[in-house]
């Protein structure tokens, strides 16, 4: 009885194996979707990275009115949904006659959600390096945006490396965010194409492994550079 039951459940059941033949032959759709997952990750990163080292130095400044500006960037991004972010800019937007390609709205999205992110990784770590190294720098006529770049991000980057790479891991994930507005994501491929033919089961099983292929090595990485510098510091 068992065994006809396990039958019966691999022919017809969410597990049937002519589910996953069919998704099978449509490989090549979710290896596109993969693609561009990686893309819109990469354009995200570039612009998360540029706007929250800028904003991350800012709010180290004794500059009153850049550290507020510094705050309300941060504070507004992080305490408000991506979705809604999203939503914001993909309706908004046409509503001013600007239309933007979704590929373009979830690089902007998700890089400028990030930012906030790592702009606070980034002033944790230049408030982990010695006072004394900006006053030094100064004293040799270094300029404040000078004394960052070359004296105290240099040192703080091994500090900073690990939560950046956990930021890193999050951003890929959160591109799946954009399946709502029919990015042709990972996650949208996997829900769209599933809808025609029912096979839910193959087709965010496989989202799930190349999120996991996307995401693993990285997080490892974070966790063993996390170990390293905790040997480093600790000798």
């Amino acid at each position: 009885m068992l065994y006809l039951s396990t039958i019966s459940w691999l022919q017809e059941g969410p597990f049937a194996l002519y589910r996953w033949n069919s998704l099978k032959e449509d490989l090549p759709l979710f290896f596109h979707a993969f693609l561009y997952t990686i893309g819109i990750s990469l354009g995200a990163l570039a612009l998360a990275f540029v706007l929250g080292i800028f904003f991350g130095i800012l709010s180290a400044t004794k500059n009153k009115g850049a550290v507020f500006l510094s705050r309300i960037y941060v504070e507004f991004f992080q305490n408000t949904p991506l979705l809604i972010q999203i939503f914001f800019i993909y309706y908004g937007l046409p509503l001013i006659n600007i239309v933007l390609p979704v590929y373009l709205i979830g690089i902007l999205c998700v890089g400028i959600y990030h930012g906030a992110y790592i702009a606070e990784v980034v002033r944790s770590g230049i408030g982990s390096v010695p006072r004394g190294q900006s006053e030094a720098a100064a004293s040799q006529g270094f300029s404040y945006w000078e004394t960052m770049f070359y004296v105290v991000l240099p040192q703080a980057w091994r500090m900073m490396l690990p939560p950046l790479t956990n930021q890193l891991v999050n951003l890929i994930k959160n591109t799946s965010t954009i399946a709502i507005i029919s990015g042709a994501d990972i996650m949208f491929t996997a829900n769209s194409w599933s809808s025609m033919n029912l096979n839910y089961v193959p087709a965010f099983a496989f989202a799930g492994i190349l999120y996991f292929i996307l995401c693993f090595p990285l997080a490892k990485w974070a966790r063993h550079m996390e170990e390293k510098n905790k040997k480093a510091y600790s000798r």
